[in-house]
């Protein structure tokens, strides 16, 4: 099993646990801050992913670290089960898969929008409009500016892509004119 699939197996678990028992988002904020604390202290990160340091004194560390952090009863009982495995390597792919799950459950679905020039204001909301509309969920869009698109607008929401720039309308006309000759 790879790492991702078994993060996305806890993430599975604890969302479900976290709906029945806490309030999803605060477990999502408390996971964010573990996952930064990793990120933050090297010392920290490297003594307990080591694999010379036993799996006990992982999740006495864990534990304690938890329960300073004042990190609620659902999040401890999963980052003290992690520890005892000696998976604690899969908390940031964890969080991400925890995040897609509360997006999901929240109706809240990620937009990349794509543009030639930088979206102002008004133009960017009508886009997030039309693509809650779309999709009809509310809509968190990011964007990105890449001059390679000439015109128009490249929205990807999950694997879905909608093009609707100037160069694949270029493309197109290229493609039937070519067909017909």
């Amino acid at each position: 099993m790879t790492n991702r699939s078994a993060a996305t197996r806890y993430a599975r678990a604890l969302f479900d646990v976290s709906v029945k028992e806490a309030d999803p988002q605060r477990i999502e904020q408390e996971l964010a801050g573990v996952v930064e604390l990793f990120e933050r202290h090297e010392v920290l990160r490297k003594v307990l992913l080591n694999p010379a340091v036993p799996a006990d004194r992982k999740r006495a560390a864990i534990v304690e670290l938890a329960e300073r952090a004042n990190v609620s009863p659902v999040l401890q009982k999963l980052l003290a089960l992690v520890a005892e495995r000696d998976r604690l390597v899969l908390l940031p792919d964890l969080l991400e898969a925890f995040r897609r799950r509360l997006l999901d459950h929240l109706h809240i679905v990620g937009a990349e929008v794509t543009t030639a020039v930088p979206l102002e204001g008004d133009r960017a909301q009508a886009i997030a409009d039309s693509l809650a509309k779309l999709t009809g969920r509310e809509v968190r869009m990011t964007t990105r500016v890449e001059p390679s698109v000439v015109g128009g607008v490249v929205a990807r929401i999950g694997s879905t892509v909608y093009d609707g720039s100037l160069r694949r309308q270029l493309e197109r006309m290229h493609e039937k004119l070519t067909e017909t000759t």
